[in-house]
């Protein structure tokens, strides 16, 4: 995977703002810090998205049966879930597991991104730097982890 400068950029920010900012400094830098690490975000996005297009016919299909599984509410999403299920019937069991650690390690990456936010959001509500550290950090390992999980992506083209 190609260094995304975006990523860089927010997580030298985060980093900085993790080990030097006070409650002045993080009251008016706030904002920025969003930017970049929204920015930083959506271009992870973008090349992961990229990344999962590049992806063999059974390899897609293993992984979205994976999805519709973690996605079954109601009908209709058991009818999803069903039709996926069919879909990838043929696949070999070995590229499924394959592909089942590769969902693991995306959800984990989405789980660790929603718990720095969730710590931003409460840092803010309570105006506290200390917790503004702690999702910093949440970040940054958020950051490093997706981009952990879009290079194992990466690699399952030759799978």
């Amino acid at each position: 995977m190609r260094t995304i400068q975006s990523v860089e950029d927010a997580k030298a920010l985060l980093n900085e703002a993790a080990k030097d900012w006070g409650v002045w400094r993080w009251l008016t830098e706030k904002k920025r810090v969003r930017a970049a690490a929204d920015l930083a975000w959506a271009d992870l996005e973008e090349v992961e998205k990229a990344v999962k297009a590049s992806w063999g016919d059974d390899l897609r299909k293993a992984y979205r049966e994976l999805q519709a599984a973690s996605n079954v509410e109601g009908r209709k999403g058991q009818a999803a879930y069903e039709r996926a299920m069919e879909e990838a019937k043929d696949v070999d069991p070995e590229l499924k597991a394959f592909a089942a650690r590769l969902k693991q390690e995306d959800d984990e990456a989405f789980q660790l991104r929603m718990t720095a936010e969730d710590t931003f959001d409460e840092a803010e509500r309570r105006l506290s730097v200390p917790l503004a550290r702690k999702g910093s950090e949440q970040a940054i390992e958020a950051y490093e982890l997706r981009e952990k999980y879009i290079r194992r992506a990466e690699a399952a083209r030759k799978k």
